[in-house]
């Protein structure tokens, strides 16, 4: 992590639940959302975004730093949505610069959506689609993984694909490679400390009424904010081919399809992911004095 920690602090959401925070870098904020439901600190600084931009980190609830919320629904994506409006109004941000990772990017999605004044940029990085009901099927991710034919962990990783796709097995940590442009020593690091350590939340993320994903669709189509789609090419978890079609459904989205990137491009290469988000971030950033 290149970025200065300058605070871990918490706030208060609606239901009373204590939600921790960390603050990275210097410059103008711009909120981060993980995804997972995991840690926060799989994101590190995003490869050096902290030299650009002053990064909001939130732990979502049950994760992290941050406190098990006592009701258990809680957890669902949509009702997430309330803890980011409440870290808005704890930091005192009239707007704000929203970047949502993987699962993190149906929380912003649907933030958009429901309060589309208060974004001033929208940045999804490996976005996941299930907010606005694009599916992706087996076959374009069996397509997808072709780009890796000549890996040496290749064969037994396909066969799992294969498998899960089809139905007929479900070992998705054979799978794992796919989703790193390399599979080193640090893509292995980075797996591992990334697991997810609250299945709860996990389960429940996406229960029954998590997504309203035609009321969203219409809700974006009307947001006038600028928006960025980051894809690695060769993400199995989010597709360049269904972020092309996520990003047609807003108004003014640029999709940058990042070479050779799995679903972490800031740790595949650090330099082009910062310089696509920096600038991006960069188009008349919002200011937070003392944030």
């Amino acid at each position: 992590m290149t970025g200065r920690v300058l605070v871990m602090p918490t706030f208060f959401a609606p239901d009373g639940t204590r939600l921790a925070y960390r603050v990275t870098g210097d410059g103008d904020p711009v909120v981060c959302l993980p995804g997972g439901p995991t840690d926060s600190r799989y994101l590190g600084d995003l490869g050096g975004l902290s030299t650009h931009r002053r990064l909001i980190v939130p732990d979502l609830r049950g994760t992290g730093r941050s406190a098990i919320p006592e009701d258990a629904s809680s957890y669902r994506c949509d009702r997430l949505v309330d803890d980011v409006e409440a870290l808005r109004e704890h930091l005192g941000l009239p707007r704000m610069d929203l970047l949502g990772h993987s699962a993190g990017s149906n929380i912003a999605t649907q933030y958009a959506a429901r309060y589309p004044k208060n974004i001033s940029k929208l940045a999804l990085i490996g976005p996941s689609t299930r907010a606005v009901g694009i599916a992706i099927t087996g076959e374009t991710r069996r397509e997808l993984a072709q780009l890796r034919r000549d890996e040496p962990w290749f064969p037994a990783a396909f066969a799992a694909l294969e498998a899960i796709t089809t139905g007929t097995g479900s070992d998705s940590e054979a799978i794992t490679p796919f989703f790193y442009g390399r599979w080193d020593a640090v893509a292995r690091r980075h797996h591992a400390a990334g697991r997810p350590s609250n299945q709860e939340a996990v389960a429940l993320f996406a229960a029954e009424g998590a997504f309203s994903p035609e009321p969203t669709r219409a809700a974006l189509a009307a947001f006038e904010a600028p928006v960025l789609l980051l894809a690695g090419e060769c993400d199995l978890n989010s597709p360049p081919q269904s972020a092309a079609e996520f990003a047609g459904l807003f108004p003014d989205a640029t999709l940058v399809v990042q070479p050779g990137a799995g679903h972490y491009p800031w740790l595949d290469d650090a330099d082009r992911f910062v310089a696509t988000t920096a600038a991006f971030l960069g188009r008349g950033p919002a200011h937070a004095p003392g944030v």
